[in-house]
């Protein structure tokens, strides 16, 4: 497991096989641009493979797993909806980490957290499985202080706040209102014996102020940015940047 004093970086390489997926040629290489991340010092990998294969395959998932052995003190994420494809994964590969997300098969991107307590009850035997094969388990979900207790309750570890929301309106006077929500759910979820995780939309410019404002966040998990940076400045580069970003936990 990571050993990191400050916040993780584990690196979404969706992207990296999306571009793959356009030509038989094999490249670029998933596993190529982990080991690159890595290498310059990301904490971990995280992949989410949708059901249409449209980018993460099943052979990038093993592959990955394979690849995760080499670095005992790195974790290894897979993110998806458990209603769909995401518990052979887990039942085959055992990762350090799952994130239940609430999207459907042929949606586009993650745009909304799991709701409570309507999700509760065909959540929790799957949370109870994915535990038992020795998975943390986080929960992908809205900026919703009173939603925190119930995820915990359910036998979540930690939830995965979805920060499209804030992305959206960094820069703007709306950021400050967006951001107290963020704070006011992590105080809610650190209350209630969870850990914390991020995502969506954060890049170089916006996580900084995020990781300083919202506290106790253990992991940040970010794909499309990452990778676009990573076209101009190279993986190295853009890892070391992105745990600049990182603040002391």
């Amino acid at each position: 497991m990571s050993k990191h004093t400050q916040t993780a970086l584990s690196v979404n390489l969706n992207k990296v096989a999306l571009v793959r997926n356009t030509r038989h040629l094999g490249i670029p290489s998933v596993t190529r641009a982990a080991t690159l991340c890595l290498e310059a010092g990301a904490a971990g990998i995280t992949v989410h493979p949708r059901p249409d294969e449209r980018h993460i395959r099943a052979g990038d998932v093993h592959d990955l797993a394979t690849l995760l052995k080499a670095w005992p003190d790195r974790e290894f994420n897979i993110e998806g909806n458990p209603f769909h494809n995401l518990m052979n994964f887990v039942r085959q590969v055992r990762p350090h980490q799952v994130t239940f997300v609430p999207d459907s098969e042929g949606q586009f991107t993650s745009d909304h957290g799991w709701t409570f307590p309507q999700d509760a009850e065909r959540l929790k035997p799957l949370i109870d499985e994915a535990k038992a094969l020795g998975a943390r388990v986080s929960l992908f979900m809205d900026p919703i202080p009173e939603a925190m207790a119930a995820a915990r309750a359910v036998g979540a570890d930690r939830v995965e706040l979805y920060t499209e929301t804030y992305a959206s309106t960094y820069g703007t006077p709306q950021q400050a209102d967006v951001l107290a929500a963020f704070k006011a759910t992590a105080e809610a979820a650190l209350a209630a014996g969870l850990g914390i995780n991020a995502g969506h939309d954060l890049n170089r410019d916006n996580l900084h102020t995020f990781l300083t404002t919202v506290p106790g966040v253990q992991e940040v998990s970010i794909g499309h940015a990452l990778i676009a940076d990573a076209l101009e400045l190279g993986y190295t580069e853009t890892i070391r940047a992105y745990n600049a970003c990182m603040p002391q936990a």
